[in-house]
């Protein structure tokens, strides 16, 4: 551990925000102060990028648990890809935790088969995921799932529509100053900024980057992110074991 901790933690990856009540001059006192003994560069090996392996399988394991869960990914778009922006409103037009996700609107609304579903892009240093997720009762996880699919695969076949496109677009904007209302949030922002590699003007242009996607530009990129194989993993009671146990077998 002590020889892992002298090889990775260096000055050189070290990435700091600093939000309070506090001028540069102390701020700079107290970095030198918690992390000026640290090494200057650090020893990291090379990783080269990876893709998610397991696409198009889907794997259940039988737990006697009261709901399924259902948990999915496949290959995302990173960071700094130039599709990023238009993968972000197209993952927020799935199912990117508003209310007016078509999969919430499916899955929730129109049939009340879960509380809750989402999907997001996750963005690592090497590699690049859409994941998604919900729970429901192990008798329609199957009927579930058959609905993601379907809705999935529409959306990448015909994009988004005019009007999910501008309603994204104005919730996108109009959310992101909830990510500065506490001196943690806003702290979490700043060192985000940095490790993405934005630029501290980002806040200012992020509006004018979103307004920029175009219809043509979402559906193009609803393909390239949605019309791929997934990994799919449900954990709960089989299909099986709810049919004997609902027909006393």
């Amino acid at each position: 551990l002590k020889a892992y901790v002298r090889r990775v933690f260096a000055r050189d990856h070290l990435t700091i925000a600093i939000v309070g009540d506090v001028d540069a001059a102390s701020a700079g006192e107290l970095i030198d102060r918690v992390f000026g003994s640290l090494p200057a560069k650090a020893e990291l090996q090379t990783i080269e990028p990876t893709e998610p392996k397991g696409l198009g399988q889907r794997i259940t394991v039988d737990l006697d648990v009261p709901q399924a869960v259902i948990v999915f990914g496949g290959i995302g778009v990173a960071r700094r890809d130039p599709d990023f922006m238009p993968a972000f409103i197209v993952n927020h037009i799935l199912g990117g935790g508003s209310f007016s996700s078509r999969l919430y609107r499916e899955v929730r609304e129109k049939r009340g088969l879960a509380y809750s579903i989402r999907t997001g892009l996750l963005s690592l240093n090497h590699a690049a995921l859409l994941t998604g997720a919900t729970a429901t009762r192990s008798d329609r996880s199957m009927e579930t799932l058959d609905i993601i699919t379907k809705e999935i695969r529409r959306l990448a076949e015909t994009g988004p529509t005019e009007k999910e496109l501008t309603d994204a677009k104005s919730y996108i904007k109009g959310s992101y100053a909830l990510n500065f209302d506490t001196s943690t949030k806003i702290a979490n922002q700043l060192v985000q900024l940095q490790l993405d590699q934005l630029g501290i003007d980002y806040i200012d242009r992020r509006a004018a980057l979103i307004d920029a996607v175009t219809p043509a530009d979402v559906q193009r990129v609803a393909k390239r992110l949605l019309d791929r194989q997934f990994l799919i993993t449900v954990v709960g009671r089989s299909q099986s074991a709810v049919s004997k146990e609902r027909t006393g077998g």
